[in-house]
C-alpha cells in the first residue's frame, strides 16, 4: 500500500478499523497483531506490506457488526506488528501475542505468510498446549521438513500439539504430495478436502473441526490461509488454485471461529497484499474475515467471554 486511502466521513456509519493501540496491561475483547512474516516463503515476495494494507482495508467496512445482541460493542485494539520472526527465532513474536492474549478473548493475528502461524498459536496457548487445537482451513498440508510458510503444521505437532485435535478444512491434493498426506495420516490429522466441501457445507464442517479441536477443554487457534480459496476471489495468494474455497465459504468460517468459545485466536495467512489486483479483492477479503471473526466474537454469551 503506497498510502491509506481517503474516504467520506458520515457520523450515521460508522467506519472500522482506526482502533485504539494496545499498551502492555491493556484489556480488550479483541486485539489485533500483525507478524509480518516473508523471508523464508517458499513463494518469495512482499507478503510483510500486507498487515497494513488489511488494515487499511477494514476501513472500507462498516463497525457495525461490533454491536452486541444486547446493545453494547466489541472493544477492538490494536498492537501494530510484533518483531519480525524470520531469521530470528520466533521467540518475540511468541512472547508479543501471549502478552496480547492475557488480557483479550481472541487475538486476530495479520500475516505475512504461513509461518506466522507458529508465534500465532504458541502464544495463545502458552502453557496450555497439551490440551490445545488446531483448524487450518488451507489448500496444503503444511507439514514440511524445514522452517518455511510451508511447515507451520509440523512445528506445531512437534511442540507438542497432538494431530487428534488438529483438523485440515479445503486441502487441494492436486497441490499436495503423497508423501505428506500420508505424513498428515500418521499424526491423526483430520482432513475435509475441497471436494468434501462440495458435499458438506461449510457451516458444518467447520462447527465439526471447531468441536474437535476444543474436545481436550484446551485452547483452540483458526488459521485462515487465504489460498484455500478460488484463484478468482484470492489472486494476492500465491499458491490459491482454480476450484478453491469461495469468499462467503471463508468469511463463513471466519465467523464460526469468532463465536466458539474455545477460540483464542485466529490468523490470516498467505497473502501478499503486493501482489493483489488492482481492485485489492485478495485484501478486502481478509479484512471482512476480520470483521466476521469479530461479529462472531460479538454473538459469544457472557459467560464465553472469559477475558473481554
Amino acid at each position: 500500500m503506497s498510502g491509506r486511502s481517503v474516504l467520506s466521513h458520515d457520523p450515521l456509519w460508522p467506519r472500522a478499523g482506526d482502533w485504539p493501540s494496545w499498551t502492555p496491561g491493556s484489556r480488550a475483547d479483541a486485539v489485533l497483531v500483525g507478524i509480518p512474516t516473508w523471508r523464508t516463503s517458499l513463494s518469495p515476495g512482499q507478503a510483510h506490506t500486507t498487515p497494513a494494507a488489511i488494515r487499511d482495508a477494514l476501513r472500507y467496512y462498516s463497525a457495525d457488526a461490533l454491536a452486541r445482541p444486547d446493545g453494547s460493542r466489541v472493544t477492538v485494539l490494536d498492537a501494530g506488528d510484533a518483531p519480525e520472526p524470520d531469521g530470528a527465532g520466533d521467540e518475540a513474536a511468541t512472547a508479543r501475542v501471549a502478552e496480547v492474549a492475557a488480557g483479550a478473548s481472541l487475538v486476530i493475528v495479520l500475516g505475512g505468510d504461513n509461518a506466522a502461524t507458529v508465534p500465532a498459536a504458541l502464544g495463545a496457548w502458552g502453557t496450555r498446549i497439551g490440551t490445545a487445537g488446531l483448524v487450518t482451513l488451507d489448500a496444503h498440508h503444511d507439514l514440511r521438513d524445514g522452517t518455511t510458510n510451508g511447515s507451520p503444521v509440523r512445528r506445531l505437532l512437534e511442540a507438542g500439539l497432538s494431530g487428534d485435535r488438529t483438523s485440515q478444512l479445503g486441502i487441494e491434493p492436486l497441490a499436495n504430495s503423497r508423501a505428506y498426506a500420508a505424513r498428515t495420516a500418521e499424526k491423526g490429522i483430520t482432513v475435509v478436502t475441497r471436494a468434501d466441501l462440495l458435499r458438506t457445507p461449510i457451516a458444518a464442517a467447520m462447527t465439526a473441526a471447531l468441536d474437535r479441536a476444543a474436545s481436550a477443554g484446551g485452547p483452540v487457534h483458526v488459521d485462515l490461509d487465504l489460498d484455500v480459496c478460488d484463484r478468482s476471489v484470492a489472486p494476492g495468494c500465491p499458491a490459491s488454485v482454480p476450484g478453491g474455497l469461495s469468499a462467503i465459504e471463508l468469511r463463513t468460517a471466519a465467523r464460526l471461529a469468532g463465536a466458539h468459545p474455545a477460540v483464542v485466536s485466529i490468523d490470516l495467512t498467505e497473502l501478499d497484499a503486493a501482489r493483489d489486483t488492482a481492485d485489492q479483492r485478495t485484501v478486502r477479503l481478509a479484512a471482512l474475515c476480520v470483521l466476521e471473526a469479530l461479529a462472531g466474537l460479538a454473538s459469544r454469551p457472557p459467560a464465553a467471554r472469559a477475558k473481554g
